[in-house]
Formats: structure tokens, C-alpha cells, sequence
């Protein structure tokens, strides 16, 4: 019999048993003319490709211990051996003249492929099921038919899906020995066995065509068009000592340990620019000095925890790859890259041709959309506004007389709420110098010796003076004058003896606005942001005189001011045309007659902030651990005694080893959130432990010792 007549009868003939049938003796010398048309296998009724995307979709593993789930497994599996037996059979009809010994080898395969999904059915038949009882998806068929070249055959089957298969084959194999189906298990092993063979032949024939000036990586990477890429060309766990086996090379390895990209499902692409508000008070002509550009560089790593693995992350530098492998070996999946040329995205960067889901920069405001230009006509869901309509919508919510106005508006809805911030504790906006002194002096009369004047758009604790004296000195007025003439207005507050300073996390859409979390913030005696703590239970973790003031006369009253407070504010959110991430700061505090307050809104970020990045985080973490984010700056690198970041995070490391439970989940250990080798400005670190005292270091915070002598292990 000749290849190519095996290769029509595979093809052509519905019948599972004519599909499975191959002689012994076969010769190949009439190979025939290539086919050019798109085929489609013949197929018996039972196993045609169903349509219907869910119902051929992969059950759920956590009962793999029912033959039901099992025979689901092994039924979608034997319906790839069938796919690759076709794939191949198609192979011998479109690339007559391909290198004999090539052709010989794809017979080989084949028999495999045949044997393999006898071998399913077979076991399918011990679980009580017929092949074809389950609908069965032509997806493989799909992504290689349209092959052109043989070169493309053994990156898309070989060096993708059966490369995956050596995670997925060896992961089973496991996973029937666990629950003891030894059969299932054997079976798993058999076909790790044959993979490692089919993957090996296409490595070699690969590496035959492939351009010699590319290493394997590239040549992969350049060949495989999308929606295909190599993430399908892996599985979890991650089999890196059968690609060694098989004589891959280390980078390729790695490359591929840490390469992410949708399979499908439309990406979000993020963006960090931290600077949104300098950028609102300075105007157009607002530049980052030499340390601002510092930490935008070290930090643009971080929208790689609040993204998805599925997600588009754009950078202006690429992370080292020994810094991916180190985040991977963590637990963390890792999004998509890509990097930008000057600040923009490659007129030829595959993101163009995408459809993708929304656009999520740190901050919606010019410096954030930017980047994103070109992708907002791709987007299906809504995003900020630009131009105009971004600065008579959007831009006002970033200010903080916009926040004092609302929360005074608000205060007065409460009303008898007398745990409540007074009015004199909300902020005023004045815009003449001689107004500010005259508040200054009035807040002093109420019992506030201290007060604080902030920018409209400051963040972190800066832009701000505090007037902590007897009375406004010369340089301080002289601050006062020149951000008048800047801004035209400053807000005026009294200097509040703030008992613990939290945040609560939001998410805007375009029909509500989502509660996501709280998180306790580290500032300082002066103001300034020092990191986020995450508790599993936020308000447990309150000391005891703290809990007691936020269950006072009802249970959880401090969550319901702020289900209020967001109810309240939710129509001007949503007339705004705001959709996204958004923080609002508060804090207990004591008034000058000692009495305990709650300022429910000192002010709205509406961005990204370090208390939504710590919630995010905290995602991976198992049951009962905290976790606490950090950004170290270059005054505490020389504090350290370190001579880099990169030694100062060794140390860091290798004193908070990561552990994780059974479930992969984080229990404890300390991770870096951009890299320490190329770090200059700072280093942002995220530490997990169930026990708070491992929090101390590197840097000890008066409400970290307070939160420890209540929880020393938080539930």
C-alpha cells in the first residue's frame, strides 16, 4: 500500500475502525501531487466537531475521582490522538516533497497516534463509555491544517501541542496514580513515553530548517502565528527535566516557563504612570526630575500583580528573564509584556490587530492614555474620556476639594452620627492667602494646634505644609503665595491625631461601584505612605479600643458608613463617566477632647493605588497569612549597609524563604514586585507571614507593633 492511498483512508473514510487501521508494509513511491484545498476529516456521526465551544470544554479536576470525570479526561484526550492521527495523514497529502526520512518519520508518528487512541478507547470501554459519547472540539485541526511549509507542521504540532503534552501526559500520570487508577495511570505513562519521542523528532527537524542565525527561542517565537504562540505550548506543572532530557536549550526553557498570552479569552492591557496628579498640577509642561523617572522605571513592573495572566502589561524596559523565572518559581503567573519604543507602541506590534477588552493605566489622565492611543478603538469596553471631556469630567474627582466638598455634603446627610468627623475636620479650599491664615487661626481656637495646607493634587503625603507652630512663619507664607499663583487654590484641614489610617477599595463600572477590599495604610508622624498591610480579616485585626469604636452600638458600623458613603457618592461618580479603580483613604482619630472619630473620606484616588496592589497580592495567599507591601527607597538602601538593592533583597530573601501550602497557595516568604538587579530608585517588596512580629523588618512602623500586640497570628 502506498503512504499517500494510508493517508486518503485516514482522511477520506468516517469509519473510527478504517481511521485506525494501518499495514505493515508500505512504500512511498508515489507521493503524488500536493493538496492545496482546505480538507475537513470524515468522521462518524458521534465524533464530528461540535460547535458548541462549553460542551466539548474540559471538566473541572477537583472530582477526577469519579469515573464519570475521569472518562471526560480521557475522552478529550483520545479525541487529540484521533486529531493528531489526521493532522499527519493530512502532512503526507500537502508536502509530497519533503525529505523521505522526514515522510518516514511522520509514518511513525502516525502508528503512535493510532495506537494511542486505541488505547483510549479501550480504556474509555473499561469506564462503561463509547468513544464519541462526549462532543468533541476540532480546535487542533483548526490551528495546523492551514499549514504551508513542513517547517510549520512541527512547530504547531510538535514543539506546541505535543510539548505541551509533556506536562499534561506526566501531570495525569501522577494524578491516577494519587487516586489509584493504575490503568489510567499506565496508560498516562505510555504516552509521556511516546511524546518525548514525536517531540524529540520534531526538535530535530526544527532545528534542521530553521534559520541558523536564530537561536531556537526566536525561530519558535517567529514562526508560530497568532492566535497560536508557545503559551500552548505548555502546561502546569511546569516539566522542565523532560525538555533537559530532550536537549532543549536552558533559555529556550526558560522563555517558555515564563511566556504568557491569552489563549483566547480578550486581554486588558495595563500601563503605570504614578505621576497622574503632578502631571494635573504642573499642567502640559510637567517632567519627571531624575528620581521621579527613577521609581517609574523601577516600579513599572507592578501592574504585573493587578493583571491576569491573560493580560497585556506595556513597558519601556523588558524584565530581566532570571527575574521572570524567579517571580514564576514564586507561584506568580505572569502576564503578557510588551515593550514600548519611546514611550509608545511598535507601529508593527501584533497589540494593533488584537481585539482587546479595556484599557487600565495606573491613572486615567494624559500621561496615562498616551500610551494607549492607538488601542482605544480596539477596546470593547468603556474607558475615561479624553480631551475636553476628560478635564471637565474626569479631572475634577482627582482633586481634593472635590473630596472635602463631598465629604462635608455627606457628613451633613448622616447627621446624628456624632462618632462621625465634625465639619471643622473636613477640608476647606481658599484661594487667598489672607482666607488661609484666618482658617488657620479658627481650627487653632477649636482645639486643632496643628494644621495642615495641601496641593489640590498632591499624593503620598507630599505637596503639602504643615503649620505645626504658634503661628505661619515667612517661608511658609512664601510656599503659600507661589502655589496660589500655580494652582489658584489650596485646601486647608486641621492636622488630625490619627489613631490608624486604612483605605477602602472600589472598582467603578458603568452600573455600580464594586466593593473589593480594605487595607491598612503605614504612614508617618509627617504624612508620608511607608506601605499597605492586608489582613485576612480587616476589622479583627483592629486593637482592641479600635475594634470596639467600629462595632460600637451595632455590628460593623464602620462597614456600613462606607456601603453609605458609596451609595452617597455614586451619582457624581457615574455622571463623571468614570470607570475603574478607586481608593478612598480614612482614619480614626481623636479629637481635641480625646474623643474617638472616624474621618470617612480624607480623599479619593480614583487610580491604581498601593492599598488595591496589596489585595491583589493577597489573592495568592493561603488562609490565615497577612501580607504587607513595601516600596524601599535609596535612603533606606544606605540605612541597610547593602551595597545594591539587588544584595539588600538577597539578604531580604534568604531570611523570609517562601513557603507555600498543599495548595500552592502563599504562606510566608518575602518577593520582590520589580527587579532588584535594575532597580535605581527603589525596591517594592511584598511580604507574606501568618505571624505579624516577621513584619518589623526592614522597616518597624508604630501601627505594625500596635496591630501585632492584638493579632500575632491573624485569622
Amino acid at each position: 500500500m502506498e503512504l499517500r492511498a494510508l493517508a486518503e483512508q485516514i482522511l477520506f473514510n468516517p469509519s473510527l475502525e478504517v481511521k485506525l487501521a494501518c499495514p505493515d508494509q508500505l512504500t512511498d513511491e508515489s507521493p503524488g501531487s500536493a493538496v492545496l484545498s482546505d480538507l475537513m476529516p470524515a468522521r462518524e456521526s458521534a465524533l464530528r466537531f461540535s460547535q458548541q465551544r462549553a460542551a466539548s470544554s474540559f471538566p473541572a479536576l477537583h472530582t477526577l475521582e469519579s469515573d464519570k470525570t475521569r472518562a471526560r479526561v480521557l475522552h478529550f484526550f483520545a479525541n487529540h490522538e484521533l486529531l493528531a492521527t489526521e493532522l499527519m495523514a493530512l502532512v503526507i497529502l500537502k508536502f509530497p516533497d519533503a525529505p523521505k526520512a522526514f515522510r518516514r518519520g511522520i509514518l511513525r508518528t502516525l502508528r503512535d497516534e493510532q495506537e494511542h487512541t486505541r488505547l483510549y478507547v479501550r480504556r474509555l470501554a473499561e469506564l462503561g463509555v463509547d468513544f464519541g459519547e462526549f462532543p468533541v472540539n476540532g480546535y487542533f485541526w483548526k490551528m495546523i491544517a492551514p499549514m504551508a511549509t513542513p517547517m510549520d507542521y512541527v512547530s504547531r504540532l510538535s514543539l506546541t501541542f505535543e510539548q505541551a503534552n509533556l506536562d499534561y501526559s506526566k501531570f495525569f500520570a501522577s494524578r491516577f496514580e494519587l487516586i489509584g487508577d493504575t490503568s489510567s495511570q499506565a496508560l498516562m505513562e505510555q504516552i509521556y513515553r511516546d511524546e518525548m519521542a514525536h517531540v524529540g523528532y520534531g526538535l530535530k527537524w526544527f532545528r534542521r530548517w530553521k534559520d541558523p542565525a536564530m537561536s531556537d527561542w526566536e525561530a519558535f517565537e517567529g514562526q508560530l502565528t497568532f492566535p497560536l504562540s508557545p503559551q500552548r505550548a505548555k502546561g502546569s506543572p511546569f516539566n522542565r527535566q523532560g525538555r533537559e532530557q530532550l536537549g532543549m536549550e536552558d533559555d529556550f526553557i526558560q522563555r517558555l516557563y515564563v511566556y504568557s498570552k491569552s489563549k483566547g479569552r480578550t486581554p486588558s492591557i495595563f500601563y503605570f504612570n504614578p505621576y497622574a496628579e503632578q502631571f494635573m498640577m504642573a499642567g502640559k509642561g510637567f517632567t519627571p526630575n531624575r528620581q521621579q523617572r527613577a521609581i517609574q522605571e523601577d516600579l513599572e513592573t507592578l501592574p504585573c500583580f493587578l493583571s491576569r495572566s491573560e493580560d497585556v502589561v506595556l513597558l519601556n524596559r523588558q524584565p530581566r528573564l532570571a527575574y521572570l523565572v524567579e517571580l514564576k518559581d514564586a507561584g506568580f503567573s505572569l502576564p503578557q509584556t510588551e515593550c514600548l519604543d519611546q514611550g509608545v507602541l511598535r507601529p508593527n506590534a501584533e497589540l494593533r490587530e488584537r481585539k482587546l477588552d479595556s484599557l487600565r493605566p495606573w491613572a486615567w489622565s494624559p500621561c496615562g492614555w498616551h500610551p494607549m492611543e492607538s488601542l482605544m478603538a480596539q477596546a470593547s469596553h468603556s474607558h475615561a474620556p479624553v480631551g475636553a471631556a476628560w478635564d471637565s469630567q474626569i479631572r475634577p474627582l482627582f482633586g481634593k476639594d472635590w473630596s472635602a466638598k463631598r465629604l462635608g455634603a455627606f457628613l451633613e446627610q448622616m447627621g446624628e452620627e456624632n462618632w462621625l468627623a465634625p465639619s471643622e475636620a473636613v477640608g476647606r479650599c481658599l484661594s487667598e492667602e489672607g482666607e488661609i491664615l484666618d482658617h488657620i487661626e479658627s481650627l487653632r481656637e477649636a482645639g486643632y494646634q496643628r494644621s495642615v495646607i495641601k496641593s489640590l493634587y498632591g499624593s503620598a503625603g507630599g505637596n503639602m505644609l504643615r503649620c505645626w507652630e504658634s503661628s505661619v512663619d515667612t517661608r511658609q507664607r512664601g510656599w503659600i503665595r507661589n502655589a496660589l499663583a500655580r494652582e489658584g487654590a489650596l485646601l486647608v484641614e486641621p492636622w488630625l491625631d490619627r489613631l490608624i489610617d486604612f483605605s477602602v477599595q472600589w472598582e467603578v463600572t458603568q452600573e455600580m461601584i464594586r466593593p473589593m477590599g480594605w487595607s491598612h495604610l503605614l504612614v508617618d508622624a509627617r504624612g508620608h505612605y511607608h506601605g499597605s498591610l492586608w489582613l485576612p480579616s480587616f476589622l479583627r485585626g483592629m486593637p482592641d479600643e479600635l475594634a470596639q469604636f467600629a462595632h460600637q452600638g451595632e455590628a460593623d458600623r464602620l462597614k456600613r458608613v462606607f456601603e453609605n458613603l458609596r451609595d452617597y457618592l455614586w451619582p457624581w461618580i457615574q455622571a463623571s463617566g468614570f470607570t475603574g479603580p478607586m481608593g478612598i483613604d480614612a482614619a480614626i482619630y481623636r479629637d481635641p477632647s480625646g474623643i474617638m472619630r472616624l474621618k470617612p473620606m480624607i480623599e479619593i484616588n480614583p487610580r491604581y493605588t498601593m492599598g488595591r496592589l496589596a489585595l491583589e497580592l493577597a489573592r495568592q495567599h493561603a488562609p490565615g497569612s497577612a501580607g504587607l507591601l513595601q516600596i524601599l527607597s535609596l535612603p533606606q538602601l544606605r540605612q541597610s549597609n547593602q551595597p545594591s538593592f539587588a544584595a539588600w533583597a538577597s539578604q531580604l530573601q534568604a531570611s523570609h524563604p517562601i513557603r507555600r501550602d498543599e495548595r500552592e497557595r502563599l504562606v510566608q516568604g518575602m518577593v520582590c514586585l520589580n527587579d532588584p538587579v535594575q532597580a535605581t530608585g527603589c525596591l517594592a517588596i511584598w511580604q507574606a507571614s501568618p505571624d505579624l512580629s516577621a513584619f518589623w523588618q526592614p522597616s518597624p512602623h508604630p501601627q505594625l507593633k500596635q496591630l501585632q500586640r492584638k493579632v500575632a497570628a491573624p485569622h
